[in-house]
């Protein structure tokens, strides 16, 4: 029996709880990706941000596509739902929205790193930045990906 199954469910009940599963973390990344979006998306309008370096324009760019993409993968599990609902495929829909959920927390990760380091920019020398910048990616890289990674890789998991 695979390991992500309960011993009292079936693989159709399975199928339903982790599609649950899927759906509710994508509830609880999309509020973050929609506020950093919705920021980006009114900056280059304010009166400063013509006094931007090429540099911090780049990471503005960088910035605001990362979280655009994470976005879109965010929401794609719902939009393949939609699309296919009720049309047997939800195995497919699991794995597919688990990939898709991954690479949404990875852009989303990039975009909030690169708005960290767009703001430290702005506001402090070059060696702050460095350092705030590498400790934010390196903090959503751990938490988000890193501890479960190891905890995979060790093959250690919990019942």
């Amino acid at each position: 029996m695979p390991e992500h199954r309960r011993e009292d469910e079936g693989e159709d009940e399975r199928l339903d709880r982790e599609l649950l599963e899927l759906l509710n973390e994508v509830r609880v990344a999309m509020p973050g990706v929609q506020v950093l979006f919705a920021f980006l998306l009114a900056v280059p309008f304010q009166q400063r941000f013509t006094e931007t370096t090429p540099f911090q324009q780049t990471v503005f760019l960088v910035t605001l596509l990362c979280a655009a993409g994470a976005t879109a993968f965010l929401v794609a599990p719902v939009a393949y739902h939609r699309i296919m609902f009720r049309a047997g495929d939800k195995p497919a829909l699991v794995k597919t929205g688990n990939v898709s959920l991954l690479i949404g927390l990875a852009l989303l990760a990039t975009a909030m790193t690169c708005a960290v380091l767009l703001v430290t920019d702005v506001l402090y020398e070059e060696m702050t930045t460095t350092i705030v910048a590498v400790a934010a990616g390196a903090m959503f890289a751990l938490l988000w990906f890193g501890v479960a990674g190891m905890r995979r890789l060790v093959g250690g998991h919990a019942r």
